[in-house]
């Protein structure tokens, strides 16, 4: 029988008592509640990752301006540029995770990872790991395992929705996907990949969630790419046995706890922060408008 773990002490104390790695009780978890056989999770898994990288590529080639004009081919322009700020590694990290987001604010094909809003952060992050270190598909896919993991532990004792927590709990969650996974994927011990997801959270506690226009675009597309970076300094941090000092599980309950308590204008609502701006609020008019005249005039319907 699978377990839906409380928390990352459990997972923990359960891989060490049954000698399993970090991704093989997620994968029962998965059997059990999809009811699958193991190929079909892996099918799944693959198709998932196929995705992504394939999100990754149509961002870096097709034009991806959305219809509010506010996404305007941002990840071929970082891309492409030619000054590099660390390393071509990292402007290609910065401009993937910038790509697959852009898909997903021109309705574009993605996974939800753990969330659209957040649907750049894994394949810029792993679509480049792999690429760096030459990870084999099946590594990267029980990467995948371990974040999801991760998710389920963070929507359980806190949360994975903008509306609920901010945007902590949205970009917040991925990039603690990633880091678990990158450290997992570069054969680092548990406590090391949880410390990656203590050392996320951490910096990214307190994200709130001001979509501009009501609509997932800014500042959502940049943030997957800082959070994305933020993903990699966290698993080089871990690896290098730097500790997060707090545990993981109480990072996540400090999550839980700052997205009580964070208001409602903040939390998906476009009330706050950067959509209460004047640039915001103007645009949000801009966008409004163009809405309501697309709309069908029911007075001239005769029928």
């Amino acid at each position: 029988m699978s377990l839906l773990f409380d928390d990352f002490a459990s997972w923990k104390a359960y891989c060490e008592e049954k000698k399993q790695t970090l991704f093989e009780p997620v994968l029962e978890y998965e059997k059990d509640q999809k009811d699958r056989t193991e190929k079909q999770v892996w099918d799944g898994l693959n198709n998932a990752y196929t995705v992504m990288k394939d999100a990754v590529k149509t961002g870096l080639k097709e034009d991806m301006t959305s219809r509010s004009g506010m996404i305007n081919n941002g990840a071929k322009k970082v891309y492409q540029h030619k000054k590099t700020v660390l390393s071509k590694e990292f402007q290609n990290l910065i401009s993937r995770a910038l790509a697959a987001k852009e898909v997903n604010s021109c309705m574009g094909r993605v996974v939800a990872a753990p969330t659209a809003g957040a649907s750049g952060i894994l394949p810029g992050t792993l679509f480049t790991l792999q690429e760096i270190h030459d990870i084999p598909d099946k590594k990267i896919l029980e990467g995948l395992l371990v974040g999801a993991g991760i998710a389920l532990i963070i929507e359980k004792k806190a949360s994975l929705a903008g509306a609920v927590g901010g945007c902590q709990a949205e970009t917040g969650s991925a990039a603690a996907m990633a880091a678990g996974a990158i450290v997992y994927c570069l054969d680092g011990d548990i406590d090391q990949v949880f410390n990656a997801v203590a050392i996320t959270i951490q910096c990214m506690l307190g994200l709130v969630c001001d979509p501009v226009a009501g609509l997932v675009e800014v500042p959502c597309v940049v943030r997957n790419a800082s959070a994305a970076a933020i993903a990699n300094s966290s698993a080089q941090m871990a690896l290098a046995n730097l500790s997060g000092v707090i545990p993981v599980d109480e990072c996540i309950d400090a999550m839980g706890e700052v997205g009580q308590s964070m208001e409602n204008r903040y939390k998906e609502t476009a009330m706050g922060g950067l959509a209460a701006t004047k640039t915001g609020q103007s645009i949000s008019k801009k966008v409004l408008i163009q809405d309501i005249e697309i709309l069908p005039d029911e007075d001239t319907d005769e029928s």
